[in-house]
């Protein structure tokens, strides 16, 4: 027998080793077999997901936990046992998945070890927790929680734990905190943790799913309650903060005196009411004051944990409770309390039904006019946080600031050892200066109902803004929302036209101009006010109405003073049949976007200035229109003469490329690339653009689709021809101009800036270069085809180059061309929707009998990369040039982050028309030249053109 060491000592290490992997472990209770495989998503949680995936999420649904601790801290325990407490919970160790356009949620095996990160740093080191905290998640990997432990000082120490607020809430926090402490001590004293096997988030989220029946009276409550209410108006800034990217959200504390809260919960006594209700009273008084709205809603949180199967839930069991109140009355600060009570008290009634729920059935009406969302505004009473208290060690919670705000406006009470008032707000929803005072008068407010609580809504502190009716104009509400404006009123136009009148804060604010440029970005066209008319006071009857009667009579803006206003003018009444006012939208007298065409050629030829539909597009008005001409006829006043008036003798040089559509977005690229290759240019313009394609090797020579001469020369003083110009609504003309370019070329490649269009509707998904184009084809499609028939029969023959026909798809590039093809072309639809905060309705996967939906797209750099690489190497055929394809959930997931825009995305079977792209192309011939180069990606391209000033 081999001999055995029996000495105390190994015993005794035997044993510590022995309680060492036991410890923590909790004793398994047993329980019933539980489902398996994924789970759906609970309503709380699918609209987080939701707003990650729209890529709105960001910092706000981080959940930093962080704790000054000092004592010895044994980080091998903690991480044990913060490993252990990931695999008991299931939902901290969650991925979130899609089954098409359908959520679910699937936990992970759990961790070995989950590893705690320690910095060394002297001081409090809040910029590295902040940073920490602000980290993204990816929901689809998992929602770890991540481990920072700064260290101070050998025994000085701070804990960050960051969480996903989809995985965890307020509630869950203090079991996580309580289960960490004892899973430490067990650690740290080789035991184990006297800690029941707890219930899973999933079995919460599939019980949810199956009684979603049993809401529908809840519903139907919910639905009667809030028919009619309307969001607040809230001041907002005229523009965003310039550093709101990096400080989106402000947060605002009052300390209050020391009698404040007992006096308010002495208050809540005496009319059976809670602390949180009396604050509630106070939150509705100050947003009374604020907007003068007597009709409000604001909301407050409350939880699904009830009952013994929840005690011990660590995930999301929050709600959000709309809570109305009629304000009416002047009531006493007691009676809007009693008010408040039974309001609150009617809405915990129905606590069960989801939030998320009650917005689908409200539909449009979850909105305001202006798509502003209905609850702004909430309100809450902030106890002591949550710190981890571990065994040996002092602990104290650290705030960790993420600079978020989740509502657009907080009302609330910090109820610690220093009780303080609390405002906190969105920078893009409440201007700084009204924050500032909001954060004054509301402390005072608290201060002075809990001296006097008789006083009434007109005798609390806080500028009193003018009340308004619930049916005010769209346009009167945004007026009065804007910062430089005391006053606003838009009367019904009874037949004549919409007219805006409006009372500055003080001399020099805007004009009626900028007032009404300022309307145009955030309301429906049909919405804005044919012209703002500024008055010194608004005139008011004795019961505080707008008297009418004494209103300026609707004004005829006075006679235009630009050159081209008349010839602007004739140009609508002969295309639309009606003359129009210098202010008439041109949609509204019947125009649409083959007409903008139309409008633009006919001035261009007149005028002989550029404009093209787009152009009409998006300025809409004689008066605009013609104010865009007289700019670009300064423009070209004030160019080089000899771009501008003349044409320039071309150059003797070897291999000049002529350039067709260079004042495009594609062409203007290309001669870019070409450019910088040192190329000679000779850039075809029609003579009133002349003056926009010059630079060093480019020379111009005048010329245009229509003018088949002009075409025919500029060939045939070229050595190698890229065709990119195209007149995109008459296919007949762009036809002609290939015609006539192929029967003067001679020499040289040829390459032709086509489309994927010319591809028609394929059966499959998937499109390989040179596929036969199957029908329907579309006109524009169609012509792209001919032109490309025309080019390749040519090609090689009575001396001809190669010829390359290559299909581009949707180009993006920081080009005003392009930046209309955004906002009007093909994506339009999604980018006017997202700009509006229109609800945005998309295909969902399997709609149609199709797996995706979205578009195929390039950067105009990679194009012109491509584009110019074939006349080196020309493809003698059809080759795709697409950088990329898009779903339509990701697009609008950036449009809507990009524009700020509050719209709600949905997914259904519906396919619009515009939406309805299924095909992903190959572009295997081209690959090299599209690789994208450093800000040739999606998001970059995006904000390059939505962030240009005016967009």
């Amino acid at each position: 027998m081999a001999a055995t060491d029996t000495s105390a000592a190994l015993q005794q290490e035997l044993l510590r080793r022995a309680r060492a992997r036991a410890a923590g472990r909790s004793t398994p209770a047993p329980t019933a077999p539980r489902p398996a495989g994924p789970a759906p998503l609970t309503h709380a949680q699918r609209r987080m997901w939701l707003m990650e995936r729209l890529g709105r999420g960001g910092a706000q649904y981080s959940v930093p936990f962080a704790t000054r601790l000092h004592g010895p801290l044994d980080l091998d325990a903690l991480s044990s046992a913060l490993t252990e407490l990931v695999r008991r919970h299931e939902i901290l160790r969650t991925r979130y998945g899609r089954d098409g356009e359908e959520p679910y949620q699937e936990p992970l095996p759990a961790p070995d070890r989950i590893t705690i990160t320690v910095i060394d740093t002297p001081d409090d080191g809040d910029a590295l927790l902040t940073e920490e905290a602000r980290r993204p998640f990816d929901l689809a990997e998992s929602t770890l929680p991540r481990a920072l432990v700064l260290r101070h000082a050998p025994q000085d120490h701070t804990v960050l734990l960051t969480f996903h607020h989809i995985a965890i809430d307020g509630g869950s926090l203090d079991t996580v905190a309580q289960e960490l402490a004892a899973l430490y001590a067990g650690f740290v004293e080789g035991r184990p943790a006297a800690l029941t096997e707890p219930p899973q988030y999933a079995d919460f989220a599939r019980r949810e799913h199956a009684d979603a029946a049993r809401l529908e009276d809840g519903l139907n409550h919910w639905t009667r309650r809030l028919t009619g209410a309307a969001p607040p108006r809230l001041p907002r800034p005229a523009t965003p903060p310039a550093d709101i990217a990096e400080h989106p959200a402000a947060t605002r504390t009052t300390e209050l005196g020391a009698f404040v809260l007992p006096a308010l919960r002495e208050l809540g006594k005496q009319h059976r009411a809670t602390a949180f209700t009396v604050n509630l009273a106070a939150a509705f008084a100050a947003l009374h004051r604020l907007t003068g709205e007597l009709d409000l809603v604001i909301g407050c949180a409350a939880t699904h944990r009830e009952g013994p199967e929840m005690r011990g839930l660590v995930g999301l069991c929050v709600n959000t409770l709309p809570v109305r109140v009629d304000l009416s009355g002047d009531p006493e600060f007691t009676t809007l309390v009693e008010r408040v009570r039974d309001a609150l008290l009617d809405a915990q009634q129905h606590r069960d039904v989801p939030f998320d729920l009650i917005l689908e059935r409200l539909g449009s009406g979850a909105r305001g006019d202006d798509g502003t969302p209905l609850l702004r505004v909430t309100s809450d009473i902030v106890g002591e946080q949550t710190a981890l208290r571990l065994p040996g060690l002092e602990a104290r919670h650290v705030e960790v600031d993420l600079g978020e705000a989740k509502f657009d406006l907080t009302l609330g009470l910090l109820d610690t050892d220093t009780p303080a008032s609390l405002v906190q707000y969105g920078r893009a929803a409440l201007d700084e200066e009204t924050g500032r005072a909001l954060a004054d008068s509301f402390a005072e407010l608290l201060t002075a109902v809990a001296a006097e609580p008789a006083l009434r809504l007109s005798q609390l502190p806080g500028r009193l803004a003018e009340p308004r009716s619930a049916s005010a104009h769209p346009a009167e509400l945004r007026l009065l929302a804007h910062p430089e404006t005391a006053d606003a009123h838009v009367p019904d136009p009874a037949g004549g036209p919409l007219v805006a009148y409006a009372v500055l804060n003080r001399t020099g604010g805007p004009s009626p101009v900028q007032l009404r440029a300022h309307l145009r970005t955030v309301l429906q066209r049909d919405l804005v006010p044919a012209a703002v008319v500024l008055l010194d006071r608004m005139p008011r009857t004795a019961d505080g109405s707008v008297d009418h009667t004494r209103l300026p009579v609707s004004p005829t803006p006075a006679a235009p003073k630009s050159p081209h206003i008349e010839a602007v003018t004739e140009a609508f009444a002969g295309l639309l049949d009606r003359r129009p006012g210098p202010d008439d939208d041109f949609f509204a007298l019947g125009g649409h976007s083959l007409a903008a065409v139309q409008l633009a050629e006919r001035l261009r030829a007149s005028l002989t200035l550029p404009l093209v539909g787009l152009d009409i597009m998006q300025t809409r008005t004689p008066r605009a229109i013609a104010a865009l001409l007289d700019s670009r006829a300064a423009q070209r006043a004030t160019a080089v003469t000899a771009s501008a008036t003349t044409v320039r003798p071309r150059r003797t040089r070897e291999g000049t490329v002529l350039v067709t559509g260079g004042t495009g977005g594609v062409g203007a690229f290309v001669l870019r690339e070409l450019a910088a290759q040192g190329r000679p240019v000779l850039a075809l313009t029609r003579p009133e653009s002349a003056h926009l394609v010059g630079g060093d090797g480019i020379e111009v020579i005048e010329g245009d689709l229509g003018d088949l001469d002009s075409l025919r020369a500029a060939v045939e003083s070229a050595d190698a021809v890229i065709h990119a110009a195209c007149t995109f609504t008459r296919p007949e003309v762009d036809v002609a101009a290939m015609r006539a370019m192929v029967d003067a070329w001679r020499g040289g490649p040829f390459v032709f800036v086509s489309s994927v269009d010319a591809y028609g509707r394929p059966a499959g998904a998937q499109v390989a270069e040179e596929s036969a184009s199957q029908a329907p084809v579309s006109p524009y499609g169609q012509a792209k085809l001919d032109c490309e028939r025309l080019l390749l029969s040519a090609a090689g023959t009575e001396g001809r180059g190669g010829a390359s026909a290559v299909r581009s798809p949707i180009v993006w590039g920081a080009h005003d061309r392009l930046r209309d093809q955004l906002r009007w072309g093909a994506t339009g639809l999604l980018y006017q929707a997202a700009l509006a905060g229109r609800p945005i309705a998309l295909p969902a996967s399997g709609a149609g009998g199709r797996d995706w939906y979205g578009a195929p797209w390039v950067h105009a750099a990679a194009l012109a990369r491509a584009v110019t690489s074939c006349l080196d190497a020309p493809v003698h055929g059809v080759a795709n040039a697409v950088g990329g394809h898009v779903a339509w959930s990701d697009l609008t997931a950036e449009l809507v982050t990009l524009l700020g825009s509050d719209s709600v995305v949905t997914f259904g079977e519906e396919v619009h028309q515009d939406l309805d792209h299924p095909w992903h192309y190959r572009a295997d011939r081209l690959a090299t030249a599209l690789r994208p180069a450093p800000g040739e990606d999606l998001h970059t391209v995006l904000a390059e053109m939505i962030a240009r000033p005016g967009a």
